[in-house]
């Protein structure tokens, strides 16, 4: 399952076909979606927005479409007027003169104005994204210790997208590695440097997870890569005392952990 870096990578590659060209087709698959499709021809993408796993397509004209993966849905780029091979169902294509941008298989599309994007319900819901450069950890700590979220356990905090958007199992489970917590703390039980140092890491390790994850260990100028600590790693031994890392099951999810270090 994609969690924030790899839905942020993805919004990349789409800017990097359409943004700023004009669009020469747009087709949507749903009844309610036709009526902008005339609507959006001349118009641009300015720029491509990510809230957790929702992608929001900003257009020239004030228009947003509003899109969300869920379990099967996926993007695609081509060539203009290339109909790539796959068994999925086309859901949107927005066309300029050299390239095309596909959805296929989502079905939670929506097209808003700005008013309606200000009152979109997954979007009221969701947390500040935490690939968002301008949110900070002292906007983090205030959240981790507010009454809303300070006494649920981190096992399913940090796949709550109300907490903090963009987060998922990986990430939990690399984060609690990295502060040498258990899935069962909660943030009313830390002491203050844990609090600090669970802050700048809900940032830290998804913020390098985008930048770095898939490049090879070889491209040095890139500084410190991101790669598993414990995902999918039980049976081998922890990095930072030797002892095993175990997979259990927790929240519905399998968890990594090392319990000699994560007590």
């Amino acid at each position: 399952m994609p969690e924030g870096p790899e839905i942020r990578r993805a919004a990349d590659t789409l800017e990097a076909a359409v943004k700023g060209e004009k669009i020469a087709d747009a087709w949507f698959a749903f009844p309610q979606l036709k009526a902008f499709e005339a609507l959006l021809v001349g118009q641009t993408v300015t720029h491509i927005e990510t809230r957790g796993k929702a992608l929001l397509t900003h257009f020239s004209g004030g228009l947003t479409l509003y899109s969300h993966n869920q379990l099967y849905g996926v993007w695609r780029v081509a060539n203009a007027g290339e109909a790539p091979q796959t068994t999925r169902v086309l859901r949107v294509r927005l066309q300029t003169a050299k390239k095309a941008i596909l959805l296929y298989s989502a079905s939670d599309i929506e097209m808003l104005t700005p008013e309606q994007l200000s009152t979109q319900p997954f979007l009221q819901r969701v947390g500040p994204d935490v690939l968002d450069p301008s949110l900070t950890e002292e906007e983090v700590k205030a959240r981790l210790l507010s009454k809303r979220f300070r006494n649920r356990q981190f096992s399913g905090l940090l796949l709550d997208q109300a907490f903090l958007a963009g987060l998922g199992n990986y990430l939990r489970v690399e984060i609690l590695w990295e502060c040498e917590l258990a899935a069962t703390h909660k943030a009313s039980e830390l002491t203050e440097p844990q609090i600090d140092r669970l802050a700048h890491a809900l940032l830290a390790i998804p913020r390098l997870s985008y930048q770095t994850r898939g490049q090879a260990d070889e491209n040095k100028h890139h500084g410190a890569l991101f790669r598993f600590k414990v995902f999918h790693r039980d049976g081998k031994p922890c990095e930072r005392c030797g002892g095993i890392i175990e997979r259990t099951m927790v929240s519905s999810r399998p968890f990594y952990g090392c319990p000699a270090c994560q007590k």
